[in-house]
């Protein structure tokens, strides 16, 4: 799949991020993952995210990155395209998007860099560096300590063929008008706010019409069913959805540091998808709010 390829595959369509598996000794378990893939694609995401932020790359050793790549693109081949997360500083990031490429990925999403904030310049260097290292096509994550503006991505979009597309988890709207006029078409534009159900009608409004579910981890079809209603104006179904849903969920999610993800691994398992625990420094969610959880599910009916 060239970039230009994958760029439109991105376009449209909803997008997620599959957990990856762990077993009991927190060990990457990959015939769970490959399952769970199965599982995941006939309900019709149009690109699939692995080892992203939902997935726990940040906790994956290089081994076993490659290992979670291999193992989905070997899975999802010819039916989903894989897209990789790929992070650290420039040169940690550059062997982790050139081991998506050998292993099959059509792309790569370059998650923030680490703790340090860095100037525009040195920011351009790394994303340059990155996508000048491979062939495949890069979406960059703003959020974090990523904070690229509209004249740095101008830079990259002319030095840079293969950087396809921009992600957003700051939720600046003025910085996300300003990427939004000045690039144009360049990009293929994607919603990255945690829980970004609730975001997305506004993000649509500033030209951002896509994003990455979490929540199809384990409520696949309310997931679909959301994007479809959100995608054809059914608003009456969307503002039912957030105040049934996605309301109640994120009071759960809020409860501790971390349960961004932690809540849909304990989702997963409530419907019978376990891909087990969280690693440190992520903590699972209490027993009580798994509880709360459960019961918000059930509201949902079967998935």
């Amino acid at each position: 799949m060239s970039p230009n390829e994958l760029k439109q595959a991105l376009s449209s369509g909803l997008l997620s991020f599959p957990l990856t598996d762990f077993d009991a000794d927190l060990r990457f378990e990959p015939r769970g993952y490959t399952s769970r893939l199965e599982w995941l694609m006939p309900y019709g995401a149009t690109v699939l995210f692995a080892a992203g932020g939902t997935g726990e790359f940040f906790s994956l050793e290089p081994t076993e990155f490659a290992q979670v790549i291999k193992v989905a693109s070997d899975t999802c081949r010819g039916r989903v395209p894989i897209v990789a997360g790929a992070g650290g500083g420039t040169r940690l990031a550059i062997t982790y998007a050139q081991e998506a490429e050998r292993d099959g990925a059509q792309g790569v999403l370059l998650l923030p860099h680490y703790l340090t904030e860095a100037t525009q310049e040195g920011l351009l260097s790394h994303v340059e560096a990155v996508c000048k290292s491979v062939k495949i096509g890069v979406i960059v994550y703003n959020r974090g300590a990523c904070k690229l503006n509209a004249d740095s991505l101008a830079r990259l979009a002319e030095r840079c063929p293969n950087l396809i597309g921009f992600k957003d988890g700051l939720g600046d709207i003025e910085r996300i008008v300003s990427i939004r006029q000045k690039l144009g078409d360049r990009f293929v534009y994607v919603g990255g706010m945690p829980t970004h159900e609730v975001y997305a009608q506004a993000y649509k409004a500033l030209g951002v019409p896509v994003y990455s579910s979490a929540v199809f981890n384990f409520v696949p079809r309310t997931a679909i069913e959301f994007y479809n209603a959100y995608a054809s104006g059914d608003n009456a179904t969307v503002s039912r959805l957030i105040k049934d849903f996605f309301l109640p969920y994120l009071e759960i999610r809020n409860k501790g540091e971390g349960y961004a993800v932690s809540i849909v691994k304990a989702g997963a398992t409530i419907v019978g998808k376990t891909a087990g625990p969280v690693r440190p420094p992520l903590s699972d969610l209490k027993a009580a709010e798994v509880e709360q959880l459960a019961a918000l599910i059930r509201t949902l009916g079967p998935q």
